[in-house]
This record gives C-alpha cells, structure tokens and sequence, in this order.
C-alpha cells in the first residue's frame, strides 16, 4: 500500500499536526506501507524571513517530504498557523498525485486552503481524512459554501479527539472515527535523578499561556531554584513579551526549535512539564508526550486537554490563574516522591493509550475499510 499524506501547513514551521503526521509516515513505514508526505516549505532567504518573523527549520526536506509551495502566516483558530496558498500549488499537486499514483490519500485538516482543498478536488483514489482542530472553527463558516461539497469525497473521517469531533461535526455532520494523536514511547525513561527544570513547549500564541506562566516565574524560581526552558517559542518574541509587561528572565532560557531528539532527551531529563493553554486545544498531545518520557504534568483545566489529562500523571490549573499554577508547580517539585510516582502512572498511560504503534495498526484498519468501502461516513457518530 501506498499513502499520500497531506499537510497544509509549512514543514519549516513546526506544529502538532505536522509533528503528527511524520510520526504517522515512520509508524506506517514499519509495518511496511510505503509513504509520502506533501506539505509546504519554506527555504531560506530575503522572502522567508520577510514573511516570517520567527525562527524555523529551513534545510531540506527528507526524500519522503514534497514541497508544494510557500506558506504564509493565516490568523485561525486564536493561533498563527504558516499555511501554503501558492497559485502553483495546483498544478504541483497535480503533477505529485499522478506520478506518485497512491492507494490512499490521508488528508489532515482537509477543509484548510490551499493544499488540502486542492488535493480532495484532484484525489482519483480513496481518500481519508482527519481533523485536528477544535472550538468555533469560524473559517469554516466561508468555506463551506465554497468548497464544502468536496467533504463528500470522503471515504473515511477521523477526529482526534471528541471535542474535535464534535467541532467538526457541527459544520460536516457524519461518522467520524476517534483515534487519538500517537506518541513515540522512548526506550527507556527513568523517573529518578532529573535535573531542577521544568519545561514550556509550543509556539508564542496567546492562546498558548506563555504569559501566565512568566507571571508565576519569578516565585517559583525563588522557592525551588529550578529553570524555566521555553522550548519552541521564538527567542525574540519571548524576551518583546517580558519587556513589555516588565516581568524578569532569571532563570529562565529559551533555546527556540529544537529536533525531535533533542526535545525527547530534554523532556527526559525535565522534573516537570507545564501546559498553561488558554483554550482553543483539541488534544492534548504535548501532555501525551510527558507523559512517554515519566515526566509529570500541569496544566490548565481546558476542554482539549481533559481528555488526556489524568490525576494520576498530572495536576490540572484553572486557564489563567497565575497564582494557582504557581502553587501547582512548587507543590510537585517540593514533594518528590510524588513528582517520581506521577512520572512512572504517566509513562503507564502513554503505553496503554497513545503509542504510535498501535496508533498505525488501527490506521491501516481504516484504510482498509475505507477502500472496501465498508466505512460508513454517514452514520452521525454518537454523542
């Protein structure tokens, strides 16, 4: 079998959905299905750094990545997505799915322009697709009319979670198959002898919290001492937003992007992995992946993320309240036992729920339903 999976956002920016779907092509590679994944890229030079302020990976793609086309920064769902609206990507999109002549097209946030709309129109083979995202979903109020029909094309929906099921659902009613976003389960992951930091990870978005948390910073750094990494935001952005709110940087280090690699070992050897989000999260996959490397979590009470948040692995703050996520902090790095026993229930969890091994065989299962024809997308999912 071979699988055309379709990002509509740029490679050189990362995010939870691009980061889904390259651990979806390793997983499926495994169990010996063939992949591409065709998605946006935006090499370096004057033009990207003109359109994108911020720091992203710019090299090459790997062989198994086709780029399409530039991306640009669209305002959606309260974030800052790099989404590719190239006029040549229909063509380029042309030229891929003939020559690449695919089983199964895997389509993620198929409603997105430019590429994912482009691909369901050009599709000739069955096509599945999932949907990541979760709250009012306004854009969809003008796409719909103009390229809504082609949800018809579908020969499978999966959602990631209920609530973004039911997100989804609300614009395109029909049956959607929950399977959560996998997580890559490292080796091993010992609870014990972590270092004194604590880690952010994610974009400078609002609706992310960042802020939040360098409001209850200075305290926590005071009574345990520990530093504050803040992994993925921009290194400038970050410093503009302590500036402007006059807030302190001791203890404090933000690296920017780093490599799967690196995030693994730095979530490995973290005590604690906080996820102060506003809202606007439709899974909660930076708490899943803690959870695979025995690190604890807190993070705020928000519907994205009660699907994945469990007491047993995690303490849950009301979105916001810098003062409760200050207490939340302190109390687990000050009681280790505590911190040790919710590290190993979070690896636990991850095994059992998450692992992308599992997560691909379930995939392939759909896939070949849907090329049977056996996956009804009509049927509205229960409630």
């Amino acid at each position: 079998m071979k699988v055309g999976i379709i990002v509509p956002y740029s490679w050189s920016y990362w995010g939870g959905v691009l980061e889904h779907a390259q651990n979806q092509a390793d997983a499926l590679r495994q169990l010996g299905v063939e992949t591409r994944t065709i998605t946006g890229h935006d090499p370096p030079g004057k033009l990207t750094r003109i359109l994108h302020p911020r720091s992203g990976r710019h090299d090459p793609p790997p062989p198994d990545v086709i780029s399409v086309g530039r991306s640009v920064i669209v305002p959606a769902n309260d974030s800052l997505p790099n989404i590719v609206l190239s006029p040549a990507v229909y063509s380029r999109m042309k030229r891929v799915l003939e020559r690449e002549r695919f089983d199964v097209l895997h389509v993620h946030e198929p409603m997105t322009p430019a590429i994912a709309v482009i691909a369901l129109a050009l599709a000739r083979c069955t096509t599945v697709a999932t949907f990541h995202a979760s709250g009012d979903l306004r854009w969809m109020k003008f796409g719909m009319p103009l390229w809504g029909q082609l949800l018809d094309r579908l020969d499978a929906r999966i959602a990631v979670s209920e609530r973004a099921r039911a997100s989804a659902s609300r614009w395109a009613p029909g049956h959607y198959e929950i399977v959560p976003n996998g997580i890559l389960i490292p080796e091993r992951a010992e609870v014990k002898e972590r270092e004194a930091k604590i880690l952010f990870i994610g974009r400078h978005d609002p609706r992310k919290g960042l802020l939040t948390l360098l409001r209850a910073w200075p305290e926590i750094h005071r009574r345990t001492g520990a530093t504050l990494r803040v992994i993925g935001a921009d290194p400038l952005s970050v410093r503009l937003l302590l500036a402007r709110h006059r807030l302190h940087e001791e203890g404090l280090d933000v690296p920017g992007f780093l490599s799967e690699e690196e995030l693994t070992a730095e979530l490995a050897s973290a005590k604690l992995l906080v996820a102060p989000s506003l809202g606007g999260e439709s899974f909660g996959m930076v708490l899943t992946r803690a959870y695979a490397c025995a690190t604890p979590v807190v993070a705020s009470d928000i519907p994205g993320y009660r699907e994945v948040l469990d007491e047993r692995a995690g303490v849950a703050v009301p979105p916001g309240d810098a003062e409760a996520l200050e207490q939340a902090v302190i109390g687990l790095l000050e009681d280790e036992s505590r911190r040790r026993r919710m590290g190993e229930a979070a690896r636990e969890i991850a095994r059992e729920r998450y692992d992308w091994r599992d997560i691909a065989k379930r995939l392939l299962s759909i896939y070949e339903l849907a090329i049977e024809g056996r996956f009804d997308t009509n049927t509205t999912a229960k409630s």
